[in-house]
């Protein structure tokens, strides 16, 4: 499963209760018995899937250190994180049927593939499955939720990276994100993301446990974890790390331009709202989902969380800050975005919408040299055709 914490020393302490008032007292010597075996159910001899035995030099749990501190957390997160998505999801549809914006939409489809993530990974894969049920669940229904794991995960992330690009084309093709970004087709974008998400998933229906599998990884684990960490992550920052690389240079040297055509003047450093979110989002993605990524391609080449207490507890921590990234963007929105403020208090004093802009064909009209692209490099001065605010 994706997220698989502490199950074995939950399901140790829960099975095994320490007896009540209710129970015949017992003796010292019957406390140490009950103790040593508590600790020996931790690293005890064990039957192997392939069949026979495996003494304690082959299977040596990791002893999980944070006990109840992840249940507690993720139960926190989920009850601050679905709300403030579900608040974001009401602001951003909004402001999309106002606007009719393609950027409103991508964020919009982010926020939605966020609470998802949070439904299936941290809701039913970690508090139903692992601390609940300790994972007594039929085999079908663990790898099927598996595979919406990974799905719901794969769409938040390229969504993310979708706004990346909308988000280029606008700033550096202005004219061609007018004649590709309107509102189907960009709905019709997100709907592909989200079919490409869902069929990448698939595969990880055979993603291995790695708190219960205590054979070495074999060639279709190392073929799917470096594939998870390629979609998740490394491929997704290198796009966001060249385009926004270029969007900050264009941003710099269009503002450097027409400072000095028109007040001869040193260039403000700036850049616009919707620029802003963009750079907190992938920032924020980059710097939490690090840990994980790096964590689990060590517990593949060098020691296995199963094995070492300190990689169990680096995997640990790192999956909770790589879910954190599910429940921010409410507050960096808010922290950036006046109109995103504006359109929270419309929603929570319950004031009504207002109503979409008539929605106009596209027609061609003759437009000032001005419009065309400094990204090309036919003129010196060039306004920013994005909104100056988010």
């Amino acid at each position: 499963m994706y997220y698989d914490y502490c199950d074995l020393g939950l399901s140790v302490c829960i099975q095994n209760p320490i007896p009540t008032g209710l129970d015949r007292p017992s003796t010292s010597t019957e406390t140490g018995v009950r103790r040593r075996a508590m600790i020996a159910l931790l690293n005890a001899t064990s039957s192997s899937p392939l069949g026979g035995t495996q003494g304690s030099g082959q299977l040596q749990r990791s002893v999980c250190v944070l006990g109840f501190i992840p249940v507690i957390y993720y139960s926190a997160l989920l009850c601050i994180g679905v709300p403030v998505n579900i608040l974001t999801a009401v602001v951003l549809s909004r402001l999309a049927a106002r606007t009719q914006k393609s950027s409103y939409f991508y964020l919009l489809a982010l926020t939605g593939s966020d609470i998802l993530t949070q439904l299936f990974i941290v809701f039913v894969g970690f508090l139903l499955e692992t601390a609940v049920f300790h994972r007594e669940v039929p085999e079908l229904l663990l790898h099927t939720i598996s595979v919406l794991e990974f799905a719901a995960n794969h769409a938040s992330i390229w969504s993310a990276v979708s706004l990346t690009v909308d988000r280029y084309l606008a700033l550096c093709h202005p004219l061609r994100h007018r004649q590709f970004s309107y509102p189907e087709r960009t709905q019709k974008v997100i709907a592909l993301v989200f079919v490409l998400a869902l069929a990448s998933g698939v595969p990880f229906y055979w993603w291995s446990d790695v708190w219960r599998v205590t054979h070495p990884p074999t060639a279709m684990d190392k073929a799917l974890i470096w594939t998870h960490c390629t979609i998740i992550y490394f491929l997704p920052c290198s796009i966001f790390l060249v385009l926004n690389s270029i969007i900050i240079y264009r941003l710099k040297i269009r503002h450097r331009k027409q400072c000095r055509e028109q007040c001869q003047q040193p260039a403000p450093r700036r850049c616009g709202k919707t620029t802003a979110i963009l750079l907190a989002l992938t920032t924020a993605f980059s710097i939490l989902w690090a840990p994980r990524t790096f964590v689990i391609i060590y517990h593949l080449y060098v020691s296995t969380v199963n094995r070492n207490w300190l990689v169990h507890l680096a995997y640990d921590l790192a999956n909770m800050l790589a879910m954190l990234n599910t429940a921010v963007n409410f507050f960096l929105y808010c922290f950036v975005s006046k109109r995103f403020r504006s359109g929270v208090r419309e929603v929570l004093l319950l004031r009504g919408g207002v109503p979409p802009a008539p929605h106009h064909p596209l027609t061609l009209k003759p437009l000032p040299n001005s419009l065309h692209s400094s990204c090309d490099g036919k003129s010196l001065s060039t306004p920013d055709v994005t909104p100056s605010h988010f």
